[in-house]
């Protein structure tokens, strides 16, 4: 009778085994076929979901077959309670969040991430020092937790002042120094690195002191690295540490050999890397400079600009875009503050009832996180067509009778061109002022994320339009329909 137990035991633990396995590959095809939906609106929604499946799929098998030393995991109750507690607090928060909010939001999340990824390092180098055993420091497995350590507490720092940036809670630090202070850093964790990975068999616990110093430094330079960055760079910055917390928790998979955990992981770390890059190139700033956080923020050499601002009726506006051949609209973070998408997507359809085609320059930074214009017109059903990228755009700017600049700033001050004292000068713009006529929609003359001065705003080409976007569009609509 004992013997058949024990081959029952034996049985149902490779069968378990083998469930746990393929959960995971499928878990992984999952969230490779959500990644690759996400690529487009029309797909995006599902995309999410077919990840989210994969993700739950993966959560409920660990659950149900994972096996350590032969026994189930333990404190089910413990963990049903907490998925809970995370699911109600999460889906809460993404009920209420408006889409202003979204890139804190995406900041917020993002640093949780890189929290649990440190405190998964945290935790089994504490469980290998209650051991009492001897372990080799210079182990894969130690360079796992040491990086997964490191790397979470650095995007959960960074994160959370991203966070404050945004939500305007936190100021810039803009000193030169601090890209000395940033580089000290990086020099000071990567030795910690080879200091902790040279000291061969020792037991865990005489490391403890040292790993909590290591965390500690991760976590304040998570902080330095984010704090002098501002202005029009934070979009890249949010990319960069959603791919920290990507390759943080690939760590996790390699410690737990949990391959859905590392393929996740891995995804999210890649993905974010090469968004990264993409958008450095896009603003014409080296990954070298964003890692020591040494861009953005600053006064610019040209000073105050004092010339005139000629305004425009919404009248005017109407009759001039109605009679007009091309119009491009140049969205901007002021667009999503008034929720003013679906007007303005009302406001093209119309337009291109009269014959007038429409199209939106969508600018790699605007708003405040990677893809924000993306997501505000997709929100609003704006065919994806009709998004076009800045530098598609600006070929064609010359030819366009009307551009619109609704809430965006330094995504089209000539500054970035023209002023080398300026803290945005090299940045690719949208290149608005080669259009015929300009048309700048805010709601008064205060200047954007960079903090600097706009002198498209008093170009001879510009007319202003002052007001809410929102109540703007919606006379604009009501003109264009009367006409």
């Amino acid at each position: 009778m004992d013997t058949l137990i024990e081959i029952t035991k034996v049985i149902s633990f490779t069968l378990g085994g083998s469930i746990l396995e393929v959960s995971y590959l499928i878990a992984s095809v999952l969230f490779i076929i959500g990644l690759k939906m996400l690529s487009h609106p029309d797909t995006a929604r599902r995309g999410n979901l077919w990840a989210a499946l994969g993700m739950s799929l993966a959560i409920l098998a660990t659950i149900l077959f994972h096996r350590m030393d032969g026994e189930p995991i333990g404190n089910i109750g413990l963990i049903v309670l907490a998925i809970a507690l995370g699911t109600l607090i999460g889906w809460l928060i993404a009920v209420k969040v408006k889409m202003t909010a979204m890139p804190q939001l995406v900041s917020f999340f993002n640093g949780m991430g890189g929290a649990a990824a440190a405190l998964i390092s945290l935790i089994e180098f504490q469980h290998l020092a209650r051991l009492g055993e001897p372990v080799n420091m210079g182990s894969g497995f130690m360079l796992a937790i040491l990086l997964g350590l490191m790397i979470g507490s650095v995007s959960f720092a960074g994160s959370m002042v991203a966070f404050g940036k945004l939500d305007g809670r936190v100021g810039d630090i803009r000193n030169p120094v601090m890209r000395y202070i940033n580089i000290a850093f990086m020099v000071v964790l990567t030795a910690f690195v080879v200091f902790l990975m040279t000291r061969g068999s020792v037991e865990a616990g005489a490391m403890l002191p040292y790993l909590y110093l290591f965390f500690a430094i991760a976590l304040i330079y998570g902080v330095s690295f984010v704090m002098p960055i501002g202005g029009a760079d934070m979009p890249v910055v949010i990319s960069l540490l959603n791919s920290f917390t990507g390759v943080a928790a690939a760590m996790g998979g390699f410690l737990y050999s949990n391959q859905a955990m590392l393929t996740g992981g891995i995804l999210v770390g890649s993905a974010g890397t090469i968004l990264t890059v993409l958008m450095c190139k896009a603003m014409n700033r080296s990954l070298l400079n964003v890692i020591v956080g040494a861009f953005g923020g600053g006064p610019s050499a040209a000073g105050q600009e004092d010339g005139t601002i000629r305004e425009i009726s919404v009248s005017d506006l109407a009759v001039l875009m109605a009679y007009s051949r091309k119009v491009v609209v140049v969205p901007g973070y002021g667009l999503a503050v008034a929720q003013a998408q679906h007007l303005c997507h009302e406001m093209d359809k119309i337009l291109e009832e009269k014959g007038v085609e429409v199209k939106y320059a969508i600018h790699p930074v605007a708003g405040r996180m990677p893809g924000h214009m993306n997501v505000l017109l997709a929100e609003a059903d704006v065919p994806y067509e009709k998004l076009v990228e800045s530098d598609d755009a600006n070929p064609d700017m010359p030819n366009t009778d009307v551009v619109i600049v609704i809430g965006a700033n330094d995504v089209v001050n000539p500054a970035a061109e023209d002023d080398p004292g300026s803290p945005i000068y090299g940045m690719p713009i949208v290149k608005a002022r080669d259009a015929r006529n300009i048309v700048v929609m805010k709601r008064g003359m205060g200047k954007g994320y960079a903090a600097i001065e706009n002198s498209l705003f008093f170009h001879d080409k510009t007319r202003m339009l002052f007001g809410d976007a929102k109540g703007s569009l919606q006379k604009i609509v009501n003109e264009l329909k009367a006409l």
